[in-house]
């Protein structure tokens, strides 16, 4: 069957399946960095420093709908990987009305709570105009997102990572030519590359919705799929809810860091808004490849391939350290010249502390590509909660790191910078630990799935 993980060579699937998926998040860097980067060269650094600002205000919102996006995709590979097409219909429905109506009601929150939100982050008074009019028009792209980021889980739960990519591809292309229209030839400002952004958000949202329904006859819904069970509502709800927190959970802390730099000023912002945009291309292959391989553990963990998924594990773990290990060499060498990419050459303070903050995070990627393969593992095995467990470790330790670090005056600023790989770190030594733990009744679940599996 097309999209089969369950079947090849362990490393060759996954490579082949995670590939799309990491070219296709990385076009998606392209909607906010093609903002950035365009804003930064032409509007200036106050500009910069809005629009990176507003970038993680939109990723923690973006990562609710992700995180149930991704965790109704967990069950609906294993569903797949069962080859039980009924009950995978009806966690489609179910999902896709209960992800929808949370996407509405999070559209009208964020415009009502536009002056909390600037509050909550301690935006300088110089920027808040122009972030609070650029956020104004990327929340209305929130319904794209939802749609997009819905039918790509939908797809690749059936083992299809090519179709996002296309649709992504379209849509970043979209969105740098519509950048350049409308700030430098329109001069529409911050509203401009916002507006950019979400019309080709809608593009790619509603392009791939059309896709699956005309390409994948067995997805098409009929009367009986479309009511909503209380068993499959538990079901996608123990998966998506916690995978949801999982999500939330890591962009709110970032959030929370982002106020704590704020407030050492705009310079500083600005050097975190350029740099957190190339730590975004440096470790969302590794991100990706951690989606990946949760697919991949699902799909074998409904078909009862236990042999697969301890494979899988092993050479998982290989590839994504010796990956991340040479992106950190690279961002290492390059901090200045990849800081000139969004930076003009006479900032020399932003440049500065952003070339200090890439050298500091560019030494331990290979911390987070670990980070991200254990939140894949337990979402796919259906332990959530674990995954939430390590995000608070790794969040909350940064967070409480980088207040204490950064209040001591031979740090800084700096000690914000230090304290997102200790997080890193602690949480992939319990993610470990726990794996041994319980990879033996893992193990007898699996063969369990296996037996039940509809032939």
């Amino acid at each position: 069957m097309k999209g089969d993980l369950t079947k090849g060579k362990v490393l060759p699937v996954m490579l082949a399946f995670a590939l799309p998926m990491i070219l296709g998040d990385l076009l998606q860097q392209c909607y906010n960095v093609a903002d950035t980067l365009i804003v930064g060269q032409f509007l200036g650094a106050d500009a910069l420093a809005a629009v990176g600002s507003s970038y993680t205000v939109m990723t923690f919102i973006t990562s609710i709908l992700l995180g149930l996006c991704m965790g109704s995709g967990a069950v609906l590979s294993i569903r797949y990987g069962e080859r039980n097409m009924e009950k995978l219909k009806e966690g489609m429905f179910a999902s896709f009305v209960l992800i929808g109506m949370l996407a509405i009601i999070l559209n009208v929150l964020s415009i009502l709570g536009i002056d909390v939100i600037l509050s909550f982050l301690n935006v300088p008074t110089e920027v808040q105009g122009m972030m609070k009019e650029y956020l104004l028009v990327i929340f209305g792209g929130i319904l794209g997102v939802f749609l997009y980021n819905y039918f790509a889980a939908v797809l690749r739960a059936l083992g299809n990572s090519v179709v996002p990519l296309l649709f992504l591809a379209i849509s970043a292309i979209m969105n740098i030519v519509l950048d350049l229209y409308c700030v430098l030839s329109l001069h529409w400002g911050v509203a401009g590359a916002a507006f950019a952004t979400i019309l080709s958000q809608f593009v790619s949202g509603i392009g791939i919705a059309i896709f699956a329904w005309v390409k994948y006859p067995l997805l098409r819904l009929s009367k009986d799929h479309m009511h909503i069970r209380r068993s499959v509502v538990k079901e996608i709800g123990s998966f998506s809810l916690l995978t949801c927190v999982q999500q939330s959970v890591m962009n709110f802390g970032i959030l929370m860091v982002q106020g704590l730099v704020n407030s050492f000023g705009a310079p500083v912002m600005a050097a975190f808004a350029a740099g957190v945009k190339i730590d975004s291309f440096a470790y969302m292959p590794v991100q990706d490849f951690g989606n990946a391989f949760s697919t991949f553990i699902a799909q074998n963990y409904g078909a009862g391939r236990s042999d697969r998924i301890k494979e899988g594990l092993r050479t998982a773990v290989i590839t994504s350290g010796l990956f991340g290990a040479f992106v950190s060499l690279l961002v290492f060498i390059f901090a200045r010249p990849l800081m000139l990419l969004f930076v003009r050459p006479e900032e020399t303070a932003i440049l500065a502390e952003g070339v200090q903050y890439l050298r500091i995070e560019g030494a331990f990627y290979y911390g987070i590509g670990f980070l991200f393969l254990l939140y894949g593992l337990y979402r796919a095995i259906g332990k959530p909660g674990m995954s939430v467990v390590l995000t608070v470790i790794s969040l909350g330790m940064r967070v409480l790191l980088a207040y204490i670090l950064s209040a001591v005056p031979q740090l800084g600023v700096t000690g914000i910078w230090w304290s997102v790989p200790i997080g890193w770190a602690l949480a992939d030594i319990v993610g470990f630990l726990y794996w041994e733990k319980e990879k033996s009744s893992c193990i007898k679940r699996c063969m369990a799935f296996g037996k039940n599996r509809v032939q």
